[in-house]
C-alpha cells in the first residue's frame, strides 16, 4: 500500500476511520519556516465532521498534536510528526455491513486485494484519512505564503446547480460565508437546500470543486513524466470520491480551433514581464507553469453509502438487501474544498523545492 506523496516535501500518513488516531510524518520541510498553529487548526476545522446540518453528524474535535519538527513556532528541518485522535467512533453501526459489499464503495475491492477488510467506517478507505493531508497541506501553504502563492478552492457545482461565471468574476472571500463553500450567495442557498432535500431522502449527490492558484512563478514542473498538471491530477484523483480532473479550458478545447485556443504572449509595460493575453492553458504549458493563474476543477461522485434499502451481495456472493446505518455525508463537496487546497499546496510546494535544482 502506498501511503506517501511527494518527492522532496513528502507526507507519509497512517490511521483508519475507527482506529485510535490518524497521523503522519512529513519530511523535507526546510528549517526556519514560521508556523501558525492556530491557522493549522483552522484548516482542520474546515474539514472536520459535524460542522453544519448538511455534513455528517459525527462529532470530532480533530485537535492536532504536533510531536516533532517544530520548536518555538519555527520548523527545525527535521521530520514533523503529528497525530489527530479519534474520539466519536460508533463501530457497532457497521456490524450489519461486516460481510456485505456497498455498491460503488471500496468494500469489495479491498477484500479482493487483501482478503479481508476493516468494515468499521470503511477503515483506511474512509475519507477520515484526509486529516493527514490537511495537516501537511496547511504547513505547505504556510511555507508558500512568503512567496506570494495563494491557493483558493470553492464549490462551483452541486447536482444541476452550478456557477456560470469564471473565477475571475467571483468574490472568493465569500466562500467561507455559507455551509457549502460557494462564493455565489444565490447559488449557495440553492445548493444548500438541494443537499438538505437529498439528505432527507436518504440519498447523496455529487458536484465540482474549482481551484485557483495565484502567484505561482514560471518554471514549475518537469517535462515528460513530471508535468505539473499530471502531478496535480494525481493528487486530486487520490482524494476519496474524486472522479474527474481538468485544468484550463479542459474538455472545452475539443470544440475550438487553434486560433481560438492560443494564448498570445505580450509584455507588461510596467516591468517588461512576459505574460499571456488569455489563459486558456490554465497557467501550464508543456507541463511547466508559465506564471499565469493555475486553475482546475475536480469532479466528485455522490457518496456511495446510501441510507435507503439497496440490493447487493455478501462476501459469499449471495444476494442480500442492505440498509446502511452510521453517519455519512450526503454530499462531500463542502468538506472537500479544504482537502483540494491542501493537496494543491503540497504539490506546488514540492515542485517549488525541486525547481531550485533545475539550474545553477
Amino acid at each position: 500500500m502506498n501511503n506517501s506523496i511527494g518527492n522532496i516535501y513528502r507526507l507519509t500518513s497512517f490511521g483508519e476511520s475507527h482506529g485510535p488516531a490518524i497521523g503522519g510524518v512529513i519530511d523535507g520541510m526546510p528549517a526556519g519556516v514560521a508556523i501558525d498553529t492556530d491557522e493549522l487548526q483552522r484548516q482542520l476545522d474546515r474539514r472536520r465532521p459535524g460542522q453544519s446540518d448538511i455534513t455528517t453528524p459525527r462529532k470530532e474535535a480533530d485537535r492536532v498534536k504536533l510531536l516533532s519538527g517544530i520548536f518555538e513556532g519555527v520548523t527545525t528541518g527535521t521530520s514533523i510528526g503529528f497525530i489527530v485522535e479519534n474520539s466519536d467512533q460508533h463501530s457497532s453501526d457497521y456490524d450489519n455491513m461486516r460481510h456485505l459489499f456497498r455498491p460503488s464503495h471500496a468494500d469489495y475491492t479491498y477484500t479482493a486485494k487483501y482478503g479481508l477488510r476493516d468494515h468499521r467506517g470503511g477503515g483506511r478507505s474512509s475519507a477520515r484519512e484526509t486529516i493527514a493531508r490537511v495537516v501537511a497541506g496547511s504547513l505547505a501553504r504556510q511555507a508558500l505564503a512568503p512567496a506570494g502563492i495563494t491557493i483558493s478552492a470553492y464549490t462551483s457545482r452541486i447536482g444541476d446547480i452550478a456557477i456560470d461565471r469564471p473565477y475571475s468574476e467571483l468574490d472568493l472571500s465569500l466562500t467561507e460565508t455559507n455551509a457549502v463553500r460557494c462564493p455565489d450567495p444565490e447559488k449557495a442557498a440553492a445548493m444548500t437546500e438541494l443537499v438538505r432535500t437529498i439528505r432527507n431522502e436518504g440519498d447523496t449527490i455529487g458536484g465540482i470543486v474549482s481551484c485557483v492558484i495565484k502567484g505561482c512563478p514560471a518554471g514549475l514542473g518537469d517535462p515528460v513524466f513530471g508535468k505539473l498538471q499530471a502531478r496535480l491530477a494525481s493528487a486530486m484523483l487520490g482524494i476519496n470520491a474524486a472522479k474527474g480532473f481538468d485544468y484550463g479550458m479542459g474538455f472545452d478545447c475539443v470544440g475550438m480551433r487553434g486560433s481560438q485556443a492560443a494564448d498570445l504572449f505580450t509584455t507588461r509595460k510596467d516591468d517588461g514581464a512576459i505574460h499571456t493575453l488569455t489563459n486558456n492553458s490554465g497557467g501550464i504549458q508543456g507541463g511547466i507553469s508559465n506564471g499565469m493563474d493555475i486553475y482546475f476543477r475536480v469532479a466528485f461522485k455522490p457518496v456511495a453509502t446510501l441510507l435507503t434499502e439497496i440490493p447487493t451481495v455478501d462476501d459469499r456472493g449471495l444476494p442480500v438487501t442492505l440498509k446502511a446505518r452510521g453517519r455519512h455525508d450526503p454530499c462531500v463537496l463542502p468538506r472537500a474544498v479544504p482537502i483540494v487546497e491542501a493537496m494543491a499546496s503540497m504539490v506546488i510546494f514540492d515542485t517549488l523545492l525541486a525547481n531550485r535544482c533545475s539550474r545553477i
